[in-house]
């Protein structure tokens, strides 16, 4: 058959995690490529990474679960990110929102990556996961450490570091959603828009 040369052999006994990684590189190649995840099929993904699409529902369940997978690997750099942007600063309230504009930054650098890891509900028939196994843990943790931070050095009103991270989080992550999902919209200056949302929050929180 002519289309045969252009599948790869079949994995050997041990190869099934390599196979997985090249499945999870070409779906990512390709979300990344058309900026659209309605447009990454599991027929489209197969192709990319020379396999057929029964060899995908081996590693995955369906395309949800596919490229949920392929944006998990991506926390790994959101965290690296955020963190960064802490680097070398000292203040910790400073640090504090310079990591609320590095969010905002992020998920607009990486769009689709950010609408499939918050803004897509889970599939119904997919499990609930503990807190162990929920994705972006590490990232949300470092949130709250920060935020702890900042009540013990007399920055932030004394409180729940978790509940004061999470309503940081609610606004920035309503920022980041809005620019993305409403790029119409006559959005002021980032710089401005972000200014004044972290400007309410600090008014707010602070002594």
């Amino acid at each position: 058959m002519t289309g045969a040369t252009t599948r790869r052999a079949r994995a050997k006994r041990g190869e099934g995690d390599l196979l997985r990684a090249e499945i999870l590189a070409a779906a990512e190649r390709l979300l990344i490529r058309t900026g659209d995840e309605g447009a990454v099929s599991i027929r489209a993904i197969a192709d990319a990474a020379g396999v057929t699409p029964p060899s995908i529902y081996l590693h995955f369940a369906d395309k949800t679960e596919l490229l949920g997978a392929v944006c998990e690997a991506r926390f790994g750099d959101f965290d690296r990110y955020l963190e960064e942007a802490t680097a070398g600063v000292d203040d910790p309230l400073q640090a504090l929102w310079a990591r609320g504009r590095a969010y905002v930054r992020f998920g607009l650098e990486n769009p689709e990556h950010y609408r499939i890891l918050f803004m897509t509900r889970p599939g119904a028939d997919r499990p609930p996961m503990g807190l162990d196994g929920l994705p972006g843990l590490a990232a949300f943790q470092h949130l709250v450490d920060q935020v702890a931070r900042c009540m013990d050095a007399g920055a932030l009103v004394a409180g729940d570091p978790f509940l004061t991270a999470t309503g940081l989080w609610s606004a920035v992550h309503g920022v980041t959603s809005l620019l993305i999902a409403r790029p119409d919209f006559p959005w002021p200056d980032l710089d401005t828009l972000l200014g004044h949302v972290l400007g309410v929050q600090e008014r707010g929180l602070t002594v």
